[in-house]
């Protein structure tokens, strides 16, 4: 291996629904050659199984009871990422309004966080090349240690028409309201809330193209990259 060989690096990108974090992360990883990870799908998974399993995702208590149970699996192929539930390919359905609607809730039980952060800390100590680990709480609370960490954020208004635009036959407006209440819950939950770490790079990306916003966080990667 020569000197100077690429180390893994690992990037965490934190930030709200509707900043481009998913296209970002995704591309940003394919064009460096690292593995993702989109770690709301892995809540959303988890929240996927409640629902399916008639938890009552109302009952904290019952959530924690069951947090252990479903085995999760995430591929890290930036090009083509799946998620499975005991086997079972939910890529579909973790994405349908009723997992939408219930994923703040089960994603706030401490349980349901230890189990989850367990398993991304265990992906990206596991990657040769480096990940980009997206999520909410990666720089923060996951993976504190993170090489590179940064924080995605734009206006409600440019959240919301990139939101609706993603789930069909959403409108701007109850979007936005859906947005808004949910960056409400996921900032306001006592285990490791949505919040910028100290030592993150902000990108507001509300007036930026996704491609743009790609570039810049190419950038800064090359640069941590350079630095070590």
């Amino acid at each position: 291996m020569e000197n100077g060989a690429a180390q893994p690096v690992i990037v965490a990108i934190d930030g709200p629904s509707g900043t481009g974090k998913s296209s970002t992360s995704k591309a940003v990883a394919a064009q460096l050659g690292l593995s993702y990870l989109d770690t709301g799908a892995q809540y959303r998974a988890i929240t996927w199984w409640m629902v399916t399993n008639g938890i009552d995702i109302e009952d904290p208590t019952a959530i924690a009871a069951v947090a252990g149970k479903p085995e999760i699996l995430s591929g890290t192929d930036p090009a083509a990422p799946t998620i499975t539930v005991d086997g079972i390919d939910v890529a579909g359905p973790i994405r349908t309004q009723e997992v939408t609607a219930k994923v703040s809730a089960v994603s706030a039980v401490p349980e349901v966080r230890d189990r989850i952060t367990e398993l991304q800390r265990s992906l990206a100590a596991s990657t040769e090349q480096g990940i980009v680990v997206e999520g909410r709480d990666i720089g923060t609370t996951v993976l504190p240690d993170a090489d590179l960490k940064i924080f995605l954020t734009a206006s409600p208004e440019a959240r919301a028409a990139r939101r609706s635009g993603e789930l069909k036959g959403a409108d701007v407006h109850s979007t936005r309201e859906a947005l808004i209440k949910r960056d409400a819950a996921d900032s306001s939950r006592k285990t490791s809330p949505l919040a910028k770490a100290d030592d993150a790079v902000e990108v507001d990306t509300t007036e930026l193209t996704l491609a743009q916003v790609i570039e810049c966080v190419v950038t800064l990667v090359e640069e941590k990259r350079a630095a070590r």
